[in-house]
């Protein structure tokens, strides 16, 4: 479909595009790498009257050590996060969930901080940002705030972006040593959007026990939340399959899972299972040192 007539704008900075954000309101809508919203505006379901496109920001892509976090700003892609070494190094599991987004065409033009404050329910990043316990940054002509992960995600395509504010920088810290982390999920077959979607960290203590858990979960809910059901049962277990294999039962723990053309609510539950056990199978393996 074509989408409905639009005014563009192109950003030429922060500045600039805050002061339009603020003077247009709802009427407007924010283009980063345009995964997200082009197709809403193709089927309609958008119908914004200006288009502000802040692509073209250059002080908006980067990925850089601050205060003992990486920074990662908003326009950096998905193809840059999978090939930071920084990340890599301090942090993989977000450069391991770049992976497994869309194609190579949308990996390389969409960006972390579209696909975050779009807040799709089928998303990759918002599993990896909540285990993280990362910190969203959104500017507004006010200045700049610091949101929480674990209170970003209010609902469907729903977050705690106030109007007139951007998306503009994500800080997750670096793992911890002792630490694992990965991420699993089920594929939508055309899409690569997750049907499911577990991303994993937990740390080990030296008597071998799960000392610190978090896992976050994407697809199966109307936003991606933390399994606190999981990582309440893990805590202070026998670091093993079994401990993994018991606690993943309570991945959907007060969890109204989704129903769709791709799975049904059942499957969504069982399938949470699935993925939410081989993830933190994985990140075990790896906070042991092995490279699985």
């Amino acid at each position: 479909m074509i989408p409905a007539s639009f005014e563009y704008v192109a950003a030429k900075s922060l500045d600039e595009a805050l002061r339009l954000v603020d003077q247009h309101g709802d009427e407007a809508k924010v283009l980063a790498g345009g995964h997200s919203l082009l197709p809403l505006m193709k089927l309609r379901l958008a119908l914004p009257r200006y288009i502000i496109d802040i692509g073209r920001i250059r002080n908006l892509n980067y990925i850089r050590e601050e205060s003992g976090k990486v920074a990662i700003g908003a326009l950096a892609t998905h193809a840059e996060v999978i090939s930071s070494a920084l990340l890599r190094e301090k942090c993989p599991l977000l450069s391991e969930t770049a992976e497994s987004i869309g194609d190579v065409q949308v990996r390389n033009r969409g960006t972390i901080g579209g696909s975050l404050a779009h807040a799709d329910p089928a998303a990759d990043y918002p599993a990896s940002v909540l285990a993280l316990d990362a910190e969203m940054v959104a500017a507004s002509n006010a200045g700049k705030r610091t949101i929480p992960a674990a209170d970003f995600f209010v609902d469907l395509l729903s977050t705690q972006l106030r109007p007139g504010e951007i998306l503009v920088e994500v800080r997750v810290p670096a793992i911890a040593p002792g630490s694992g982390t990965a991420y699993r999920k089920m594929h939508q077959p055309a899409s690569g959007f997750a049907i499911v979607g577990a991303a994993a960290r937990l740390t080990v203590n030296e008597k071998k026990k799960f000392e610190d858990v978090a896992l976050g979960i994407t697809g199966l809910g109307a936003k991606a939340f933390r399994a606190f059901g999981v990582e309440r049962v893990l805590r202070g277990k026998d670091a093993n399959a079994k401990s993994i294999a018991d606690a993943a039962r309570h991945v959907a723990q007060g969890v109204e899972p989704l129903s769709d053309i791709h799975a049904s609510a059942e499957y969504r539950r069982e399938m949470a299972v699935v993925y939410a056990r081989r993830a933190l199978e994985a990140a075990l393996a790896r906070a042991a040192g092995s490279k699985a």
